[in-house]
């Protein structure tokens, strides 16, 4: 079995009426949908965003209810059309309408100081859907947030304003001072209030998130230039933005997020084991905190179904300052385990899964072992799957093109290098531009045949609701790791202790 190279079969993904299909929107476009929104008024949908931002995004969702065509129908299908290819509805008009005072949004996205320029930010976006919730005697499935170019590319962690637009503070504080105020409050409320919004992450995505995590809402975040790039013209009347070869594939990453969040289930692993478990580990380090080693710990639960679910486990000392690693101690192991398993019965039956697989980036050590075993269980079966991607292996072929997707080197029982990005016959090409690198894959701790592993691994890169490609070159279980971890890092710790969430909240 050792220094063989051998080729994993592509996994099918099923559809309505268990139909199995390779490629997702030739699943949705033939079959449509695993599961409906099942609604007889379709997708109730709230939209947030200055004036014109909604405008647009209106006349997209009445666009997109008709086929979108592209160029290249290979790499790019044909997008359908919504209810075509979900047999839902999502209807033209929303539920609600929440407009953004334009000057108000300028103003605070062209703050010099990044801290306030994000908080301030999201803040007016925050309280006017905790407004509506409270006061308006209406429903959504989805809330799309709309938002000006200016915001995503003022309000990201290494953004800076132009000099000439800048828009000077009338207070601000340094960051220690803020980390001080947290501990020991200042006599002073509003410096108090002012250091809160130094203690949330540089990122209008992850801090608006975590900060709308506790109102489990389901929350789309739309940049208005994808959706309107027509409108953005250069003097010659050529289009600034040239994404009219992306617009088919826009259509079909942002309709199959809403539709996901909207309660559906556009498919799920025609490859799936029963009974089977994975839990990928997310590792976030806490630089906000006092102690250097302060991290946050949280598992990505995932099935064959496509239901995922995001549990936060303890903050503590996990950095080892070494090479980035992070280990848990026993007791929170024990814990994160514990939680897979009620979270996996409460949606079999009260049944335990028969296996439970751990994907993490580093191999875990004693302590967490004993512990991830105790929390599962005796009769699960717990297997620690090592997953990194490696640049130092390729493989050539005495072709132009790189090696097939799928292909796997097994060095030996416990290791192999998997390629999940190669070339896709369905798609008659590579979607790439470098030589793929492979995933090393290593069963750590436990027991399990490499090849299933592998087929398992190949099979989550699948399972990515937030985009509709053929597949993604890491699997879900780590995919959005760093992501989830920001979010679950992204304010106080105290301030973002929610209960285990579905996935969709956080992507």
């Amino acid at each position: 079995m050792n220094n063989q190279l051998i080729h994993i079969p592509e996994p099918p993904l099923l559809f309505n009426h268990n139909q199995p299909m390779l490629d997702p929107r030739d699943g949705l476009s033939l079959f449509g949908p695993l599961d409906q929104v099942t609604k007889p008024t379709g997708i109730r949908w709230a939209v947030v965003g200055p004036k014109i931002c909604i405008e647009r995004m209106v006349a997209w969702v009445k666009r997109i209810q008709a086929p979108i065509y592209s160029d290249n129908t290979i790499a790019r299908p044909v997008f359908s059309g919504f209810e075509a290819s979900f047999n839902t509805r999502w209807n033209s008009e929303p539920t609600l309408r929440i407009t953004v005072p334009d000057e108000e949004l300028w103003q605070a996205a062209h703050n010099t100081d990044k801290h306030q320029r994000v908080y301030r930010t999201v803040d007016i976006f925050t309280e006017r859907i905790r407004n509506a919730i409270r006061e308006e005697d209406v429903a959504a499935d989805v809330w799309c947030i709309v938002i000006p170019e200016y915001i995503y590319q003022n309000c990201r962690p290494m953004s800076s304003v132009s000099p000439e637009l800048r828009v000077s503070p009338d207070r601000t504080i340094r960051l220690s001072d803020a980390k001080k105020f947290a501990n020991a409050p200042s006599l002073f409320q509003e410096y108090n209030d002012l250091a809160e919004e130094y203690l949330y992450e540089v990122n209008f995505h992850h801090q608006l998130k975590a900060r709308m995590l506790r109102d489990r809402i389901p929350i789309q975040i739309v940049r208005e230039l994808k959706i309107a790039f027509r409108d953005f013209p250069l003097p010659d009347k050529r289009t600034k933005h040239p994404l009219e070869t992306q617009e088919s594939a826009i259509a079909w990453n942002l309709c199959t997020t809403v539709f996901y969040k909207a309660g559906g289930r556009p498919w799920k692993l025609g490859a799936g084991r029963e009974g089977v478990c994975y839990v990928g580990l997310v590792f976030k380090q806490d630089e906000k905190a006092e102690d250097s080693r302060t991290a946050c710990c949280a598992a990505q639960m995932f099935l064959d179904s496509g239901d995922g679910v995001v549990f936060k486990g303890a903050v503590g000392p996990w950095y080892r300052n070494k090479r980035g690693l992070f280990h848990l101690d026993r007791r929170s192991a024990n814990e994160i385990a514990t939680m897979c398993m009620n979270a996996y019965a409460d949606r079999n039956g009260g049944k335990c899964p028969s296996q439970l697989f751990i994907h993490g980036q580093i191999r875990l050590d004693d302590e967490e072992w004993t512990g991830f075993r105790q929390g599962a269980g005796p009769e699960t079966q717990v297997i620690g799957v090592r997953i990194q991607e490696v640049p130092f292996l390729k493989l050539f072929t005495k072709g132009t093109h790189p090696v097939p997707r799928g292909t796997a080197y097994i060095a030996n029982k416990h290791e192999a290098y998997l390629w999940t990005r190669g070339v896709i016959p369905r798609l008659r090409t590579y979607p790439g531009r470098e030589v793929p690198n492979p995933l090393l894959v290593e069963v750590c701790r436990g027991d399990a045949d490499i090849e299933v592993v592998l087929a398992d691994v190949l099979a989550l890169t699948k399972l990515n609701y937030n985009t509709c490609s053929y597949a993604d070159g890491m699997p879900v279980t780590l995919k959005f790791a760093n992501a989830v971890g920001e979010i679950l890092t992204a304010g106080p710790a105290g301030k973002l202790d929610v209960p285990p969430l579905p996935f969709k909240y956080y992507i």
